[in-house]
């Protein structure tokens, strides 16, 4: 057994370039534990253990399971943590009131448990639940596990008794409401956060996130600012603006003083870092509200931007706006991920961004100079009243696009002629077009809506990618579904002049509705509806594209269907990835019929260089939380989050039987 990475030819020179370097955050989870979110502070979902790979992976046993009933007032359905193991102890959010609880790794026996009752302003948090991790620092002796309560309260435990730690904060807790450079209600304050905070050295980086923000009460909503804190103290060290105030760079793109009136615009996303470089990666999420800019003018730096400011002080370094305006809410979804790459024979110490419109973004992460050429191309205008339109948006020359961008009748259903031309037929009140088609004022008699591909949760979404720094290859999951668009006004819900619904059918006497986007209850787009993509980072290409997710029961057993030879079309889900020295790993999203006749999903196997199906094991619920791994006293384990479909949260730990396989 062997737990090192091992390197094939193609990665030789890759390899012998990175051993120049000093070990930076970038290489994967060392030593077998997985002490940060993202494995590393990279954001690299990468390990390289290999105790389990192709040949046994089949064979995986529920080493243990934890579930979350109690840890709150009610079952959670949408656990999406990613646990942390660290010197022996595994430590997750979990519940509806957010508990952290400390875990044996081995047994899933509860060591400790910490919750904050926080009340009016826990029940008036925009980002509830158990939210998707914590962090952990320590000075080599001190140990503490820091984390972000659903009222947006951040608070420091003792790693080794759970109990908040005196010296930080006011008793352990600092009121993330408060120094925040804006007025802000503690208890109604429209902020908060899913992520984890990240701790890079002695500094804990912490993002902010609002309500889904289609039709907002008010168009002057919470900024979401990002802040640098001490991790010994939590005394405020810096404040990045992601709203530039007038004397900071980026200001005039906010035209008519928007900038002031302007909500949202924060870092919901899982934020990345480079400590050699000592730069932090932010990825930005769009300004107020997700279709209608015609409030905020201009193209709105840093909405739907990667930003780096520097560790120590906030201050930014570089940025690339990846949409102009948006209004789409293809805002930037996921952690950036750092890759030392070879481009042409020359080493590139890179940042690679996946976002919600199929791209994946390259830059040197030192001077944000792109490493293949992005080229600015006109876009279609649109028409709704009072709207801002970009002439122009970003198209990045490599790679390729990992999901299919824009709608065409190409995309639509094609198992038989008859559901395409029903298809058709449904998509005649629509409006289709290609990526960056504006959304349309919704109207009965048509257009009811803007069709997109991708929708508006992409694409890629929070989980992100993983990165193998073996191969240079990054994988994604990535979700192909449609969404409908359409604006319309309504002064009792916003003061904004649009937001998003359907019109409704204006004759009283019809029972016609707004039915969706099926056709017969089957997808309106043909399949994959789930797919993992293999991407070579240092050629920009495509390596291979596989779907992922058995296909659903409501398509193999449709009676329109019957008799057809339908492949493998995949599930959608927000569906986690995992790199280790020879496989991709991820569960599924959606439940279906096994063959054994058991109703759950499928943790899935994949050879990482070919995309080759290697094994599976049964789950009994879908993947909700991104899978991690660890080593612990010679066996390897993988821990999943699964919940959802009547299915209550859970925690599943695998690892290989006693004789191995």
């Amino acid at each position: 057994m062997s737990t090192t990475a091992h390197a094939g030819p193609a990665a030789c020179l890759l390899l012998a370039a990175l051993t120049t370097l000093p070990a930076a955050g970038q290489y994967g989870a060392a030593d077998g534990e997985w002490t940060t979110y993202g494995g590393d502070l990279g954001s690299t979902r990468y390990s390289a253990l290999d105790q389990i790979d192709a040949d046994n992976f089949g064979t995986l046993e529920v080493a243990w399971r934890f579930k979350t009933d109690n840890l709150g007032p009610r079952r959670e359905t949408n656990l999406q943590s990613t646990p942390l193991m660290v010197n022996g102890v595994l430590y997750t959010t979990a519940g509806t009131r957010r508990s952290v609880i400390a875990l044996d790794p081995a047994t899933g026996e509860l060591l400790w448990k910490f919750s904050l009752r926080e009340g009016a302003r826990g029940e008036a948090a925009p980002r509830q639940l158990s939210g998707r991790g914590l962090a952990y620092w320590s000075d080599g002796g001190e140990e503490r596990i820091v984390y972000v309560t659903p009222g947006y309260q951040m608070i420091a435990l003792d790693a080794g008794t759970g109990r908040p730690v005196p010296g930080f904060g006011n008793d352990g807790v600092v009121d993330l409401k408060t120094e925040m450079d804006q007025e802000m209600d503690p208890v109604t304050g429209e902020v908060g956060l899913h992520a984890a905070p990240v701790v890079a050295g002695n500094t804990i980086i912490v993002g902010a996130a609002h309500l889904p923000g289609s039709a907002p009460r008010t168009r002057n909503n919470q900024k979401g600012f990002v802040r640098g804190y001490d991790a010994r103290t939590g005394e405020r060290l810096w404040i990045f603006h992601t709203i530039p105030f007038p004397d900071e760079y980026g200001n005039e793109t906010w035209e008519d003083g928007s900038w002031a009136t302007t909500g949202n615009t924060g870092v919901w996303a899982q934020i990345t870092v480079d400590e050699e470089l000592g730069l932090v990666y932010l990825p930005v999420e769009m300004p107020t509200n997700d279709y209608f800019g015609g409030h905020r003018p201009g193209n709105n730096l840093y909405g739907s931007s990667i930003v780096a400011v520097d560790l120590e002080t906030g201050e930014r370094r570089w940025h690339y706006q990846f949409i102009h305006h948006d209004i789409w809410d293809w805002d930037t979804p996921c952690a950036p991920i750092l890759a030392d790459i070879m481009v042409d024979g020359e080493l590139v110490r890179a940042v690679a961004q996946p976002t919600k419109q199929g791209w994946v973004y390259v830059f040197d992460r030192e001077t944000g100079r792109p490493v293949w050429p992005i080229e600015e191309q006109p876009v279609p205008a649109g028409d709704v009243p009072g709207e801002w339109y970009a002439a122009t948006q970003p198209f990045p020359t490599r790679p390729p696009p990992f999901e299919r961008q824009g709608f065409s009748v190409d995309d639509l259903i094609d198992f038989t002629p008859g559901l395409r031309a029903e298809a058709e037929t449904l998509i005649s009140r629509y409006r289709i077009g290609p990526l960056y088609t504006p959304p349309v004022v919704s109207r009965w008699e048509g257009p009811l809506a803007l069709l997109m591909l991708p929708n508006v949760t992409g694409g890629a979404n929070w989980q992100g990618g993983s990165y193998d720094p073996e191969t240079g290859i990054l994988y994604v999951f990535s979700n192909t579904s449609p969404s409908a668009v359409g604006l319309i006004s309504d002064p009792e819900r916003s003061d904004m002049d649009f937001i998003r619904g359907i019109a409704p059918n204006p004759d009283p006497d019809s029972t016609e509705r707004f039915g969706g986007l099926t056709v017969r209850g089957l997808p309106l787009v043909k399949p994959p509806y789930g797919r993992i993509t293999a991407i070579d980072l240092n050629r920009g290409e495509i390596v291979w594209q596989v779907p992922h997710g058995a296909t659903p029961d409501n398509i193999r057993n449709h009676p329109a269907l019957e008799g057809l030879d339908i492949p493998r079309t995949g599930r959608t889900g927000r569906i986690g990835t995992l790199v280790t020295e020879t496989l991709v790993i991820a569960g599924e999203g959606g439940v279906f019929t096994t063959p054994s006749g058991e109703r759950g999903a499928m943790l899935r196997a994949y050879d990482k260089a070919t995309g080759e199906e290697v094994g599976a094991v049964y789950m009994p619920a879908p993947q909700t939380g991104s899978p991690m791994t660890y080593m612990l006293d010679g066996r390897q384990y993988i821990v999943v989050a699964v919940s959802g479909f009547g299915y209550s949260g859970e925690f599943l730990a695998f690892r290989l039987p006693e004789d191995g396989g």
